[in-house]
């Protein structure tokens, strides 16, 4: 490389280190980027301090932003919708709540309050409210073990209220102090493993209404159930079997029929009312309750109760209440904020994941004082409310209401309402959450995503529904822990008539530059890595080293590292790389950085590095770098051959 060609590298400017911030300035600027990344009141700049307030107002209170707009086609098409996901509600109420050992009046109860309440505070157009069947499972699983809820059922109610209160608490907490990302915690493996092993096991509970069985383990793992089921052959009840069969194969040929064809999902969306319907009908003319088939029984008739009283904070099951309530209201949160998310991506508009646990903490604490329990915004209902062209939240106020006309008209219709129907309908609904199809697509990507998929669907169908997700969210952060300790490097090397410098594992064709290792750094330098990239940079000398001895090429002159997607760097980095200066130092090799970002460099020229290495040895890219280098050698070869030349050339003779 000629001395022009260094010269116009050098023109175009060394890495600067940024100008220094006040820490006051720094850490705010931190924190708004933790909390506040995109930022939402960005609107509020330069407006007065009335339009300030109502812009406030719309923002933590939704209803006001979006109710001025309304209009009468919109009414129309959310009363249509609403009427239609009340018909999936009511069933769907009745059936979670039995899943979650509690009385059915209470999975109508909370199909009318929360509601409300998010209709209120929700951002989501779409999202329909309601319970869901692995929160619900969860309470069992949990709550039953300290509880029975058949012996100590009013205990078993109150508590199943203190845990939803505080599953409110959580989520309100984490909406209010902006840490939402917390939920980025759960993989897209990790939830895909975990909600197709819940529904396996919510799908294996419902035998024991399919069966007709009086006895069933309170263990939600499938040795516990098969063994339970299988032990008690002489007990089936062929008649609830019967029932079962046909009215899960209705629903299921329903749903198939309405996937086909998305034209006709209200086939799909009624299907369980109508089996609720008929299958009542078909009990009460058979006297099927006095053969074996079991029912509901009396609901009383009447709106939701204040149940703050009702609440258990003494000492003796409070740990037993939190412990529950954060687990229920991470997934319900979990849950609640993908299904909207995804359906706002579809419908191309944006909702706050931090308004969205915002609104169902308070649904829920509500909901924990009106004899409501966990609710969230289940996929099924969603999509229905979507399919049936709801346009805003009022859909869920004109469910809320057709349930409201349920409780204080139509509850003793239910008394007949067999429990094998209410069985076939969970059953439908949990089929469609085992993603095998998602799985399959996991094997193929990445292997390690497979693994926690794995891991957590075999956590919950073989021990419990805590067991696997402490197991997937275990190896999700392994897997972090992997990435920020063990973080990948790579040589880099020309590609041929380019000015590029690729991964010479990535491409063949890359050559390496005689005398200069090129090794590119892929995340943050932290304590956690530190030492690792230290040995791994010393290995990567040595075996240059070794190569350049054994091919008889030049030795190695100059490490360049290539910084560009360090973002970040501490004490343990810095030291990491001084460290690496003096092993280059001693080995005569001149380490050379490239294209360090502004908080890398602002570390660096604070604690004294750059002036160690040379302010000229920093340059703006791996080429620039490169250049300098290559520049250096040919000079230094240059001025060699001159003093060869000096000290064999023929003396003057006088």
């Amino acid at each position: 490389m000629g001395n022009s060609e260094f010269e116009s590298c050098k023109a175009q400017g060394f890495v600067a280190v940024p100008p220094a911030k006040p820490f006051a300035e720094s850490l705010k600027s931190s924190l708004r980027e933790v909390f506040f990344p995109d930022d939402p009141f960005r609107g509020f700049k330069n407006q007065p301090l009335s339009r300030k307030f109502l812009m406030g107002l719309q923002y933590f209170v939704p209803i006001f932003d979006w109710a001025p707009r309304y209009n009468r086609q919109y009414l129309k098409s959310d009363i249509v919708a609403g009427i239609t996901i009340a018909s999936l509600a009511v069933p769907q109420g009745i059936s979670y709540a039995n899943l979650a050992k509690l009385p059915p009046i209470i999975g109508l109860y909370s199909s009318f309050i929360p509601p409300l309440i998010y209709a209120i505070l929700g951002s989501s157009r779409d999202l329909a409210i309601g319970t869901i069947a692995v929160g619900s499972l969860l309470i069992f699983s949990m709550i039953g073990k300290e509880v029975n809820p058949i012996e100590q059922m009013n205990l078993y109610i109150h508590l199943a209220f203190t845990a939803t209160f505080f599953a409110g608490i959580f989520q309100a907490s984490l909406g209010f102090l902006r840490l939402g990302f917390i939920v980025d915690l759960l993989s897209h493996a990790t939830i895909v493993g975990f909600m197709g092993g819940a529904a396996t096991v919510v799908c294996l509970q419902q035998l024991r209404a399919m069966f007709g069985l009086e006895h069933f383990t309170h263990n939600t793992d499938i040795i516990s159930v098969m063994k339970s089921v299988s032990t008690q052959f002489h007990q089936w009840r062929w008649e609830s079997l019967l029932l079962g069969v046909c009215f899960l194969s209705f629903l299921l040929v329903t749903k198939y029929f309405s996937k086909k064809k998305p034209g006709l999902f209200w086939i799909s969306a009624m299907a369980p009312l109508v089996s609720v319907i008929l299958g009542s009908l078909l009990v009460y003319v058979t006297h099927g309750e006095q053969h074996g088939v079991k029912v509901i029984g009396p609901l009383k008739s009447g709106v939701n109760r204040l149940s703050i009283k009702d609440l258990e904070f003494g000492p003796e099951h409070l740990h037993v209440a939190i412990r529950t309530g954060i687990v229920i209201g991470t997934i319900a949160m979990a849950e609640g904020v993908a299904v909207g998310r995804s359906f706002a991506t579809y419908k191309n508009y944006h909702i706050d994941g931090n308004k969205e646990m915002i609104a169902f903490g308070l649904m829920n604490i509500v909901g924990s004082c009106t004899s409501c329990y966990l609710t969230s915004g289940p996929f099924s209902r969603t999509a229905v409310n979507c399919s049936a062209g709801g346009k805003t939240a009022v859909s869920n106020i004109v469910m809320a209401v057709a349930v409201l006309i349920t409780l204080l008209f139509l509850t003793p219709l239910f008394y007949y309402t067999p429990m094998v129907v209410l069985a076939s309908i969970i059953f439908s609904a949990m089929l469609g959450l085992v993603d095998y199809e998602a799985a399959i697509h996991l094997w193929k990507i990445d292997k390690f995503d497979f693994v926690i998929c794995i891991s957590a669907y075999v956590g919950v169908v073989f021990g419990s529904v805590e067991t696997g997700l402490e197991v997937a969210v275990a190896i999700s952060l392994i897997r972090v822990l992997l990435y920020l300790v063990r973080p990948r490097t790579s040589v880099l090397g020309s590609i041929p008539n380019s000015e590029a410098y690729r991964s010479m594992d990535q491409y063949p064709l890359a050559k390496s530059v005689p005398g200069v290792l090129i090794l590119q750094m892929s995340c943050p330098i932290y304590f956690t890595n530190a030492s690792y990239l230290r040995e791994r940079i010393s290995r990567w000398i040595a075996e240059e080293e070794d190569k350049s001895k054994s091919s008889g090429e030049s030795s190695l002159q100059y490490l360049i590292l290539d910084m560009s997607a360090v973002g970040s760097i501490d004490t343990s980095g810095i030291s990491m790389l001084q460290d690496v200066r003096k092993q280059t130092d001693r080995k005569g090799i001149k380490l050379v950085l490239a294209n360090p970002g502004s908080e890398v460099v602002k570390k660096l020229g604070k604690s004294k590095f750059i002036e160690e290495i040379g302010r000229e040895w920093i340059h703006l890219s791996v080429g620039h770098a490169v250049a300098a280098c290559n520049f250096t050698m040919l000079s230094v070869k240059q001025k060699n051959v001159d003093v060869s030349a000096g000290d064999f050339a023929t003396p003057d003779i006088v």
